[in-house]
């Protein structure tokens, strides 16, 4: 009996870390609460889509790691705003704002409106995974085009987008519409990526 009780234990043990890696530990090592972070700074290092005494709208910002490195890029003189369906619970710093919205029902225009002249959107967003990658992919195509709206609207002149989609029929549309509003368009997966996500990034700089 006791044996059982031992395995057991050890396969719950086993259920609870599956996802976590190197890059979980080097996050919570850091601060972090997500490993998300470096899937953004391997999109800065490259590309650089932001400077300091930026305006940044983070779309999906919950737990908030990309509002903490965000914040960190712009300086104490820039601004990062987020927004998600979730509560942030971490503290943030004094040049970060996070309010819980659902951005597909559009009800923070007024707060958007507050803060437009936005220097860089970034959206992490991801639907509610279903295991049909079909319909994975379809959901996630219509929150990267509310964020390509979002973009469009609020985004100043040569302004930045960071966007997160699943590899669906409909990525190359998004892609063209991407394109029709920005002098450069990108893909790029970072490395910190999980080998098995369909994820890809749409890095698009240079609003027209």
């Amino acid at each position: 009996m006791a044996v059982k009780k031992k395995k057991k234990s050890q396969k719950l043990k086993l259920g609870r870390n599956q996802w976590e890696d190197h890059l979980t530990r080097r996050a919570k090592a850091e601060n972090y609460p997500a490993r998300s972070i470096y899937k953004l700074e391997e999109i800065q290092n490259k590309f650089k889509v932001m400077k300091k005494n930026d305006k940044v709208l983070d779309l999906g910002c919950a737990p908030g790691s990309w509002l903490l490195y965000a914040a960190r890029q712009v300086g104490n003189s820039g601004k990062v705003f987020g927004i998600d369906l979730k509560q942030i619970d971490i503290k943030l710093p004094d040049n970060v704002v996070a309010i819980k919205d659902n951005i597909l029902n559009l009800d923070n225009d007024s707060f958007l409106e507050e803060h437009t002249g936005f220097n860089a959107v970034l959206s992490d967003m991801a639907p509610a995974t279903t295991g049909r990658k079909d319909v994975d992919a379809l959901r996630s195509f219509d929150l990267c085009s509310m964020a390509l709206r979002v973009a469009d609207d609020f985004l100043v002149e040569n302004g930045n987008f960071v966007c997160k989609i699943f590899q669906g029929n409909d990525f190359n549309d998004f892609q063209k519409n991407v394109k029709l509003k920005f002098k450069e368009c990108k893909i790029f997966k970072p490395d910190s990526c999980r080998k098995q996500s369909k994820e890809i990034y749409i890095i698009a700089k240079g609003k027209k």
